[in-house]
């Protein structure tokens, strides 16, 4: 008895001293407010890393989201990781798919999220809401200053690269692979059956701008949008769907590419979206959620207060388990890119 409790006893005494000399990773958090010149157009980016640092009391403020607290400006980690750009929903902002940076960042990442500037839940400016190809600009934009960093340069593998998008944010992401979207088509598309896709709930009147003159000109001069460093995308519940109607549209997209459709998506319906990517992309991978999770069930779980105040975006069916599909979504999303952004 006594022997086994000395043994007990100084196992307990190793365990604490690896603790004490191998601390716990945790969530490190920079703002950064960069400024693309060229478009007069800020580009507000989040990035989140894996750090050593210790929370301190300005670092667990409450949040109205479910997720982990994170260390302000903490130390960045000493090896080089793979980066993943993170575009937001329409109407969303770089915050809302926080849940899934730090659960990215758990799996050996450095997530970047960038404020789409004018299409922002604080920042709404209509025609910004419909100026799609502004969107994969950004993220570029943003990756090459990131890279330029005199602190990330040191940490971010430019050869691992990958992007992950939700709604407006997947449709960002294809574009950034080399998807060329039929604009005439989806604009007809909006005008007959899909009017329902382009009255978004988070800006409703936008079907107005179908007819701008300005716009459509607008339209028919977009840049390349293909940015040849992301080497591996995500998409969930991509949106714009029925704007690329031939395979041609997407075959530009050679790197691996992974699909999440919400069986019960009313805004980005899978048959003209989710699946619709999946048919037209053959090497794509794709995964749906069943029953009734629908196009939101990807942001944020949020406190009961804004539950209260947004049920429509934050508050679901009796039979849907939000925090049981980010789970999953976070578990296929770190699985696909350690598999494609793992050094060769």
């Amino acid at each position: 008895m006594f022997k086994y409790s000395v043994f007990a006893w100084c196992m307990m005494l190793c365990v604490a001293a690896c603790a004490q000399t191998k601390p716990a990773i945790r969530i490190g958090q920079r703002t950064f407010r960069f400024q693309d010149a060229g478009r007069s157009r800020p580009v507000v980016t989040e990035v989140w890393y894996p750090t050593y640092d210790t929370l301190t009391a300005d670092d667990t403020q409450r949040s109205p989201f479910v997720g982990d607290y994170t260390v302000r400006n903490g130390k960045l980690p000493a090896e080089k990781l793979p980066l993943l750009m993170l575009s937001h929903g329409t109407g969303g902002g770089r915050l809302t798919l926080e849940w899934l940076a730090q659960a990215l960042v758990k799996g050996g990442f450095i997530v970047a999220a960038v404020d789409h500037w004018g299409n922002t839940y604080d920042n709404k400016i209509p025609v910004e809401f419909v100026k799609t190809w502004e969107r994969p600009l950004d993220i570029s934009f943003a990756l090459s200053a990131l890279l330029e960093d005199g602190d990330f340069t040191k940490v971010i593998d430019p050869q691992r690269i990958g992007a992950i998008g939700f709604s407006l944010g997947g449709y960002t992401v294809m574009a950034l692979g080399g998807g060329r979207i039929n604009y005439p088509q989806l604009i007809q598309y909006y005008k007959t059956t899909g009017r329902k896709e382009v009255e978004t709930p988070e800006l409703p009147g936008l079907a107005r701008f179908l007819n701008d003159t300005t716009l459509l000109t607008a339209m028919k001069h977009t840049p390349g949008l293909k940015d040849n460093r992301i080497t591996a995308i995500f998409a969930i519940a991509p949106a714009l769907g029925e704007g690329f109607t031939q395979k041609s549209q997407l075959s530009s997209i050679t790197c691996p590419v992974y699909i999440v459709g919400m069986h019960n998506d009313q805004l980005a319906p899978v048959l003209g979206n989710a699946r619709h990517y999946h048919k037209l992309i053959p090497h794509s991978f794709y995964y749906e959620f069943s029953g009734a999770a629908g196009h939101y069930v990807a942001l944020a779980e949020a406190s009961k207060e804004l539950q209260t105040a947004a049920p429509d975006i934050f508050a679901d069916p009796a039979t849907v388990n939000r925090h049981q599909i980010h789970g999953k979504m976070s578990c296929l999303a770190v699985t696909f890119f350690k598999r494609f952004l793992n050094k060769p």
